[in-house]
């Protein structure tokens, strides 16, 4: 019989053993520092943000907890490919590049650049529309070689974007062209009364959630994403931090 106990145990460890990087447990999840609406500390110092509310979603799933771990943005994909994380999230854009050397879960968030009016114009419907329109947008940006890339009146550029807001605003501008996850938030938060968007998506670019190449993560993480976004929540968490969900 004890040596029948030896031999159950040394099995039940042999396979427990091939559970461990499966099991519950805590994963250390790297974010940025600062990068509203997707993750930033409220002010009470927690953090929260769309990034967050998605993930706690897909943990939920993959059954298991996790622990954050604020870092500046550039330090994300080195700790990851050192070990030193089993997880990152921050807005993340999937990249050939950065798949070389990290692996990406199926996209959670379609990002872009995108059209903003003034709430009462019914002239603007999209990019073709502004061939006699003057645009603003924030210099340097991706935005800013993008509205030169377009028929237009005149670019006009600022240091911030909120100085372009406030030129469209004014009467300076008749659009303003930016990343749509800003221009979205912005819109939900301080400018649902005078602003919305127009026209489609332009330059998409899908955000993904990090994990070191080979990660037993990964995969799980995909398909709890899949999930997520063929259901309801989704559109949920979505309508809370950019409005609407029309995709």
């Amino acid at each position: 019989m004890r040596s029948f106990f030896k031999i159950f145990l040394a099995v039940f460890f042999a396979i427990a053993a091939t559970w461990g990087p499966l099991q519950a447990q805590t994963l250390t999840v790297g974010c940025d520092q600062n990068l509203k609406p997707f993750v930033y500390a409220d002010a009470q110092g927690h953090y929260t943000g769309f990034d967050i509310a998605v993930w706690r979603e897909i943990t939920k799933a993959m059954g298991v907890e996790f622990e954050l771990r604020p870092m500046a943005f550039a330090e994300l994909l080195p700790a990851l490919e050192e070990g030193r994380l089993d997880a990152a999230l921050g807005a993340l854009s999937i990249t050939a590049a950065r798949e070389k050397r990290i692996d990406f879960s199926y996209p959670y968030y379609d990002a872009g650049l995108i059209v903003m009016v003034k709430k009462d114009n019914p002239f603007i419907q999209g990019i073709g529309d502004l061939d006699d329109k003057i645009v603003a947008t924030k210099r340097g940006t991706t935005s800013d070689d993008f509205a030169h890339n377009i028929q237009t009146k005149a670019v006009k550029l600022f240091a911030t974007i909120e100085e372009a807001y406030a030129a469209l605003q004014a009467g300076q501008a008749d659009a303003v062209i930016f990343d749509s996850t800003v221009i979205l938030h912005f819109i939900k938060t301080e400018g649902q009364d005078t602003f919305k968007t127009v026209g489609r998506l332009y330059n998409r670019q899908a955000y993904g959630f990090a994990f070191p190449s080979g990660s037993p993560w990964r995969d799980k993480a995909s398909i709890a994403v899949l999930e997520l976004r063929d259901g309801f929540n989704y559109a949920i968490i979505y309508s809370e931090w950019f409005g609407p969900y029309n995709h």
